[in-house]
């Protein structure tokens, strides 16, 4: 048994049992992928995949059994060798972060900053992606940081704590009407006019449905996107309202905008990070998130990664 094994086995999982994309993945041909697998498949005395000819076409049941395992001996061999880089080289090395466009686009930029002056050497990657695939990437080992506000505490294998609470604005035209009401924009009178915001799943989205619906009025909702910038530029174009987080509002960048506070109609929001329980993470992903959030230090983190249970200290920032 050995590593390029479980890599042909874990590879072959994530791609959908394509051997191309296998073994242009891993780096080899598709024959070496095919007679890794077979070799497995013999020392073991199972049949990992289920196979029409040549093709792979799903995992059997000792399979299914046996993918977790696989992951997680590759997830411990690579916090081996972090283990040893974090000795040997504690300067260099690469960082992988996974946040929602919101996080990225308006939250981490300074963080980013700082932290590649602090280390010049860190490769840092960052991946934007849904709530979903940024929990999705942390799984995987794809990312070791994840930054979302929501999903992320809907994951067994994850630890997630609260970074920072946040809340919606609307986002008018100059001229939109509702600018000259003088008492607090309802939920009701919001309705009347046509919304746009984000998709289902971004950035506090949940709590403007559940809102809406609290009420017992339906909005009417004409353009979802994922994220704010594309909300605003859709805002200037037509008479309608936007509902976007406050932080992605900048008063000298958006000038042909007016903001309310929208606060009184939605629920706070809080952006969470998220980390793999079972993944080593290098002194300076500590850093990273100490930046980001300051009273996140490593200490607290490493309590809250011993901690039972995926949501270790709740909304309690």
């Amino acid at each position: 048994m050995n590593f390029q094994q479980l890599r042909s086995v874990r590879e072959a999982a994530r791609r959908g049992f394509n051997l191309t994309e296998v073994a242009e993945a891993l780096h080899t041909s598709q024959p070496g992928v095919s007679r890794q697998i077979r070799e497995l498949e013999d020392e073991l005395g199972i049949e990992i995949f289920v196979r029409a000819g040549k093709r792979l076409t799903g995992l059997t049941p000792p399979g299914s059994t046996l993918l977790p395992v696989v992951e997680r001996l590759l997830l411990e061999a690579e916090n081996l060798r972090r283990v040893g880089q974090d000795f040997s080289a504690s300067q260099e090395g690469r960082l992988s972060i996974a946040a929602t466009h919101t996080q990225a686009r308006y939250a981490l930029p300074p963080v980013v900053r700082d932290f590649r002056v602090r280390y010049p050497k860190v490769a840092l990657h960052l991946h934007q992606g849904s709530p979903d695939q940024v929990a999705k990437m942390l799984l995987s080992g794809a990312a070791d940081i994840g930054v979302a506000t929501e999903a992320l505490a809907g994951f067994d294998g994850l630890v997630t704590l609260p970074c920072y609470r946040w809340t919606h604005v609307l986002v008018l035209p100059p001229a939109h009407p509702l600018l000259n009401e003088t008492a607090p924009i309802t939920l009701a009178q919001l309705a009347q006019r046509p919304i746009i915001t984000y998709d289902l799943g971004f950035t506090g989205r949940s709590h403007i449905d559940t809102a809406f619906a609290r009420a017992g009025v339906r909005p009417d909702i004409v353009l979802t996107a994922m994220g704010a910038d594309v909300i605003k530029t859709y805002v200037e174009l037509e008479p309608g309202v936007g509902i976007i987080a406050a932080i992605a509002f900048d008063p000298e960048r958006d000038r042909q905008l007016r903001t309310l506070d929208a606060r009184h109609l939605f629920e706070t929001n809080t952006t969470r990070l998220g980390l793999r329980r079972d993944a080593w993470l290098r002194g300076y992903g500590y850093e990273f998130i100490e930046l980001f959030v300051p009273t996140l230090t490593r200490a607290l983190v490493e309590q809250a990664l011993r901690s039972e249970g995926p949501d270790a200290w709740g909304d309690h920032i």
